[in-house]
Formats: C-alpha cells, structure tokens, sequence
C-alpha cells in the first residue's frame, strides 16, 4: 500500500508534467487565443489577419520591406463588419488586382530565402506545400512576384507548429504583401514566411476570428483564382501616385515601368467588386397630364348594301361610288341560269385560234364575208383560175 507522501509526489509530478506540456503549447503563437485557432482548415472558421500581424506559427520572421499605404485600400463604405459576407472570385491576371511602388519591391525574397535555408525542418514543411524540392526553394522564392493586396482577401494559410504543418483559413488586409506566381495567385505572405494556397469557401455560416481592422466589410472579400495561361508581367497600380506600373513576373521592381497598352480605366477605379444596382433607365419627369385621346364610336354591324348613306350606323364607311372610267361589272350571283345563252349580232360562234393560219393567208381571210348565224361560210359565186371555189384553200376553223 502506498504511502500518503509517496502519493503526494505523484500527484506533483503529475502537475508538473501538465504544465511543461502546456508551455511547450504556447510555441504555436496564441494558437488558441482571441486571435484565431490554427491546424484547422475548416472552411466555417477564418482567422482575420492585419498586414504586420504574424499570425499563429510563422515559418519565419517578416520580410516585408515597407508599410504599405492604406489610403488606397480602405473600402468605399466602412461598415461595422455586421454586413452578409460575400467573397468575390477573381482571376489572378485582372490589372489593378495588386499594387505597388515603383522600382521598390514589396518582400525581400532572399531574405525569406536564406531564413528559410537556416531551418531545415521549416524548409522541408515549406517546400512540401509548394510543391518544389527543399534545395529548390530559392529558385521558387525568386520566380514569384513581390507586391501588395489592394482588398481584403481569403486564403488557406499555413502556419508551422511542433514540426508539422497546419492549414487554416484566413482573410488578409489589404495592404498585405504576398509573392504571387505565375497566373497570379498568391503563394508566400511576407509578414511571416507562411506558404498560401487557394481559399475554401464556406456554403453555410461562417465565423470571423482575430482583430478586425478599419474598413473591413465581409461583403467585400476577394478570393483570387488563377490565371488561365501564365503571364509574362503583372499590371499592377502604383500605391504612391496612383498610376499604372507593368511589373515583369518573378521581378523585384527593377525593370518596372509604365504599360505601352494601359487599361482601359483609371486605376482609381474599383472594378474588383460588382457596383450597387443602379435603374437602368432615369425615372421619367413628372409633367401635366396630357388630355386623353377621343373614344372611337363603337362600331356596329354594318350593312352589305346600304340603301341610304344617312341612314349607316355611327362608324360605318359610306358606299363606294363606283368610278366614272371603269365599266360596271357584270351581275353574276355565282350560279348559272338554266337558260341557253344566245349570241349576240355579229359574234362569232367559232373563233379560230391565230396560231391556226399561216401568215400567207391572213389577207385572203380578210376578204372573206358573208358569215351566217350559224357559223357557216356562204358559198362564193367567184371561182379562182383553177375553177375551185375560192374558198377552197381556206382552212377549216379550229374548233377548240
């Protein structure tokens, strides 16, 4: 049976060997503090990040070279944060997505290069997310571009604690500088080290953790996409001045210099979020009301032969009068009568066909008379030289 004290000694130990524990916890930069959890990368819980914070288990300490100026990325319209979030996916190659100061690199990507050479472990954990070998990071490191976010924008960060690799979603300042490759994603927070890669979006509810900083709107959140092809420079908006800078991928600001094909707005121009719904048509102008338009008379049937115009209903057209020049037409109900038709005086009863007699003969046609009503041809007293009758070399009409 154990002793009381032997008991308490146990008892010590034990309580010491809890608090050791949670000293060696605290290594993870206030992993559970009001500032956000890190190993979780559910997509319901982001972790605000201001630009200079470090944030829970940095790979490194902050290459950020300069603060950047925040005038330019305040948003329109400060909120107090109790807005419907909303994240905006962009492509990484939109111009005016980042911005900049001219010649002047946002991040000092040797030394993020070099501090990560001093850790070997950090830089297996780094070079395992970037998708490149430890002894590649450099190269990696110096293909990127440096520059800045000009709006607040999510990403899935990646913190490093007790030799492993935690990912955690997280909105960034704008302002924050980032390494972004080739299509324009960013890949490397300066302000401390942390490899980043696409965002994952929330469906349901989310819940904000950290600091929240002036002019954060949830309803005005980026999350960047990739380009669809790479690109050769990055156009990007000159922080200090306001104008446009084209900035060679993987360049420190050295070789910047001013687009020979601008865009086609100013860069003060915000193109990054959807603009508020506007009318599409001004409302018209209030004005007298104008006197209605007289009713038609209603319209009733109308007669098909109306004896006395002055006696058609209001809104019937009057008779037509028929016109002078034109003969009348014939008065025909549809139905033929039962009677014979009879010939009038002079008509023919069989009219030959033109095409019946041959041009030679038209002449000796037309000295013939002597037509009866039946049709017949009379018998001519004149014999031709021949002693045949002169009608003889008549052809007989065509009866059709």
């Amino acid at each position: 049976m154990r002793s009381p004290r032997r008991f308490r000694c146990a008892a010590i130990a034990a309580l010491a060997a809890g608090a050791l524990f949670a000293v060696a916890g605290c290594d993870s930069a206030a992993d559970r503090t009001t500032k956000g959890t890190t190993g979780t990368a559910e997509a319901e819980d982001v972790l605000l990040q201001p630009l200079a914070e470090p944030g829970p288990g940095p790979f490194t300490k902050s290459t950020a070279r300069r603060a950047p100026s925040l005038s330019a990325t305040r948003s329109p319209q400060e909120g107090d944060g109790s807005a419907p979030r909303t994240v905006h996916r962009v492509s990484g190659a939109v111009p005016g997505l980042y911005g900049g100061v001219r010649s002047e690199a946002s991040c000092d990507v040797e030394q993020q290069a070099r501090l990560l050479a001093a850790d070997q472990d950090k830089a297996r954990a780094f070079a395992e997310k970037a998708g490149v070998e430890a002894v590649q990071i450099p190269g990696y490191l110096r293909s990127l571009t440096p520059v800045t976010l000009r709006a607040d924008t999510q990403v899935t960060n990646h913190g490093y604690s007790a030799g492993s690799v935690t990912a955690f979603q997280a909105v960034l300042q704008a302002g924050t500088a980032v390494l972004v490759d080739g299509r324009g994603l960013p890949r490397v927070r300066c302000a401390c080290g942390n490899p980043l890669e696409r965002p994952v979006i929330a469906k349901g509810q989310v819940t904000h953790r950290g600091e929240r900083w002036a002019g954060y709107d949830p309803a005005r959140i980026l999350a960047i996409d990739p380009g669809v092809r790479p690109v050769g420079s990055l156009v990007i908006v000159n922080t200090a001045d306001n104008t446009w800078i084209e900035r060679a991928a993987g360049d420190d600001g050295g070789r910047d210099r001013t687009p020979d094909d601008p865009p086609p707005f100013e860069p003060s121009v915000d193109l990054l979020f959807p603009s508020p719904a506007r009318p599409s048509e001004p409302a018209p102008t209030e004005s007298a009301p104008s006197a209605p338009p007289p009713a038609e008379p209603e319209v009733t049937e109308c007669p098909e032969s109306p004896g006395d115009p002055a006696e058609l209903p209001p809104g019937c057209p009057p008779p037509m009068e028929p016109d002078p020049g034109t003969e009348a037409p014939d008065d025909f109900d549809g139905m033929p009568s039962d009677e014979p038709w009879e010939m009038e005086e002079g008509e023919l009863g069989v009219v030959p066909e033109p095409t019946q007699v041959s041009p030679g003969e038209l002449d000796e046609l037309d000295e013939l008379e002597g037509l009866d009503e039946s049709g017949e041809l009379d018998e001519l007293d004149e014999l031709d030289e021949f002693g045949e009758p002169a009608n003889s070399g008549v052809p007989e009409p065509f009866v059709g």
